[in-house]
């Protein structure tokens, strides 16, 4: 089992790198399965990763899931390509810092 940490932001986050981590509650976190992140703000999340397969993560409104405001969080590729996502095709190029 795996405890997996993931933050969520909207463009330009009042997130200050130094500090804002060390108010993160690890002792008594609440457990919710919807979150609302806060206009221009930002929020962390943290799951345990216990469960293989590829699970979507995404905006409650259909336009914006389509305008990429979603997310694929893979616990362990599976057997097969429902559980698993396919290796990038040898024609498209990869991403880089260049």
């Amino acid at each position: 089992m795996s405890r997996w940490w993931c933050r969520l932001e909207r463009p330009q986050p009042h997130f200050d790198y130094a500090s804002d981590p060390l108010s993160y509650n690890l002792v008594d976190p609440p457990k919710v399965n919807t979150i609302i992140v806060p206009a221009l703000g930002w929020v962390t999340i943290r799951f345990v990763a216990d469960n293989p397969g590829t699970w979507l993560m995404h905006c409650h409104l259909a336009r914006h899931f389509i305008w990429g405001m979603s997310t694929v969080l893979i616990e362990k590729h599976g057997p097969s390509n429902d559980t698993s996502i396919r290796p990038r095709p040898s024609y498209m190029p990869s991403c880089s810092s260049s």
